[in-house]
């Protein structure tokens, strides 16, 4: 891989430059959980932690939140929240209900929710990314709706390094 943000072919300029981006801040997220075990996916340094499955779950699911908020404009309905709300929100639900699920799976879903998000932005030219909407009450633009999206998963990414350090030192 190379170190140097660049086009990817397909997407408009300022698009592709995104999508660089979210593809070596998701290859440096699989990397980080690369051969974990069910167990070790599970895991909780303590009462109140997020496990790595459910970060990773939670990675997929914000992603998911924002498709339907920005490329579909609406609220998600009954049958997406029952799919994604304990991973969008974590918490005791998460803790509870993700888990026991291989890493396949949380790749899977992964692969299957960016699917969508880049076949949603080559289909848009870089004057999109500037155009506004509002985003939890606050004015923003869709560049940085998908900015967060890889914030998000930075973020969790090294709480995922955080736990597999611990996990291999038990």
């Amino acid at each position: 891989m190379s170190f140097k943000i660049n086009k990817v072919k397909g997407f408009s300029s300022q698009i592709g430059h995104l999508v660089w981006q979210m593809n070596y801040i998701r290859e440096t997220t699989l990397e980080a959980a690369k051969g974990l075990t069910v167990p070790e996916l599970d895991y909780l340094i303590h009462d109140d932690a997020n496990s790595i499955g459910a970060l990773l779950l939670h990675m997929a699911a914000v992603e998911k939140g924002f498709q339907i908020e920005f490329f579909d404009g609406r609220e998600p309905n009954e049958e997406e929240m029952a799919e994604w709300g304990d991973a969008y929100s974590l918490g005791e639900k998460g803790r509870q209900n993700i888990k026991g699920h291989s890493l396949g799976f949380y790749i899977d879903k992964l692969n299957e929710v960016r699917e969508r998000t880049l076949s949603e932005l080559a289909k848009r030219d870089d004057e999109w990314l500037y155009e506004e909407c509002v985003w939890d009450g606050h004015p923003s633009n869709q560049y940085f709706i998908w900015f967060h999206v890889l914030e998000d998963e930075i973020n969790h990414r090294g709480q995922i390094r955080i736990i597999r350090n611990k996990i291999l030192r038990r």
